[in-house]
């Protein structure tokens, strides 16, 4: 299917100027040159793209030599990048699907694809992509949009189905079931009845994926402005136990609020989101390794440890347990464990503690933390209310909170005249 200028929404006003700056060189190199992926699909549905995708017949080192800002990236899907500042603009060679091993396609024993570089004509670039929704392209030559799958229909059904053949699509690479999520999460879409039982049956695959990749796309999926529904439906097809079994465990056994804390956690990241305020892949982390930290602790200070020696080690245990399914950078684990320590400390408030607590870099984070865990059910009501009236209260007020926090009693003065009898 084709559809004209006249018969589709998108405009070039709503595409960005490196973008445009990109489609047309290559057009002006003598090559094809079209808009692609997701950023056709948001404009469709009349949203606002993050960024752009470009798909061309132009192999990566042609490319490169059309862009002296272009670097070329990748071995298991050679890509090239063209850069303007800070602005990236991804440019795929069209790749065709292969049914044979072939020297620039390779895959594990379970079947993922670990290399992919063979290169094909549009039309079998669009039957390799994942989701039809997907395979939708924007030509910069006349305007028009190409749609080989089936995907503008898919759109106005508001389904989300997969090209070929879904169980296989998914050994090829479960990580597409993250994305089957996440693309339903985020535009509202309902899975196609033959998506449904091969992401069942296909959950444990998920486990094949290298740990690094997985954090990027999980975090993508809690990011994409529908974190909630996406939890639910991780529960629900079996993914979240895969990806957090310790959290998953802490949600079965019900001795914490583990359900309560991350359906606020996932619905004020998503507000927040909406209402184009930061978020952090820290807070997440924190809030999704905080009850297994709690549970694990408990077992330690059961043996005669501290508090803070227990936290401290079933901090680095359940760090350590985690990243074998999901790793995550230093700066990330890090970030968590200022927020978990923070939760301890934050119930001394003697002395000067709370007031050298506020310039925390962390404090922040910790502190909404806290408010959540108490909102959430977990019985800290009375510090979070302290807290809450601390961080609003003017100093003089402040004083006198950390006073009675201390619990010491106020020492009285001498009467001048008793001194001076005795």
């Amino acid at each position: 299917m084709v559809l004209t200028r006249q018969d589709h929404s998108i405009s070039r006003k709503d595409i960005s100027e490196n973008t445009l700056k990109v489609l047309y060189r290559l057009k002006k190199h003598g090559y094809q040159a079209y808009l692609v992926g997701g950023g056709v699909r948001d404009l469709l549905l009349n949203k606002h793209p993050k960024d752009f995708d470009v798909a061309t017949n132009a192999l990566p080192e042609e490319i490169r030599k059309i862009f002296s800002n272009c670097r070329l990236i990748g071995r298991r899907f050679r890509l090239a990048h063209v850069h303007f500042g800070r602005d990236i603009i991804e440019v795929a060679t069209f790749r065709k699907q292969v049914e044979h091993a072939h020297e620039e396609v390779a895959h594990s024993a379970a079947g993922m694809v670990l290399r992919d570089n063979v290169y094909g004509s549009i039309e079998e670039d669009a039957w390799r992509r994942d989701f039809t929704i997907n395979a939708l392209y924007y030509n910069i030559a006349d305007f028009s949009v190409v749609d080989f799958t089936g995907g503008i229909q898919d759109l106005k059904d508001r389904k989300l189905r997969m090209i070929g053949d879904t169980a296989t699509r998914f050994r090829e690479d479960p990580v597409r079931m993250l994305r089957a999520i996440r693309f339903a999460s985020k535009l509202d879409l309902s899975f196609s009845d033959e998506l449904v039982a091969p992401m069942l049956a296909s959950r444990s695959l998920i486990t094949h994926v290298p740990p690094a990749r997985l954090f990027e796309e999980v975090i993508k999926l809690f990011h994409s402005g529908a974190a909630y529904p996406a939890f639910e439906q991780l529960l629900e097809y079996g993914l979240f136990e895969a990806l957090f079994p310790q959290t998953f465990a802490c949600l079965q056994d019900d001795v914490y609020p583990t359900k309560a804390l991350l359906t606020d956690v996932f619905t004020n990241t998503d507000k927040r989101i909406r209402e184009d305020k930061g978020v952090t892949p820290v807070f997440i982390i924190a809030a999704l390794l905080w009850h297994p930290i709690l549970k694990l602790a408990q077992k330690y200070m059961d043996d005669g440890m501290s508090l803070y020696s227990a936290r401290l080690k079933a901090m680095e245990i359940c760090l350590s347990e985690q990243i074998k399914r999901i790793s995550m950078p230093k700066r990330i684990s890090f970030g968590a464990k200022e927020i978990w320590m923070l939760q301890s400390r934050m119930q001394n408030r003697a002395g000067k503690r709370a007031e050298r607590m506020m310039l925390e870099p962390r404090f922040r984070a910790a502190y909404d933390f806290l408010l959540l865990r108490s909102t959430s059910g977990e019985p800290i009501k009375e510090l979070a209310d302290w807290w809450q009236v601390y961080v609003e209260a003017d100093p003089s007020e402040r004083r006198n909170l950390v006073k009675k926090a201390s619990g010491k009693p106020k020492k009285k003065k001498r009467k001048k005249e008793d001194t001076e009898k005795k």
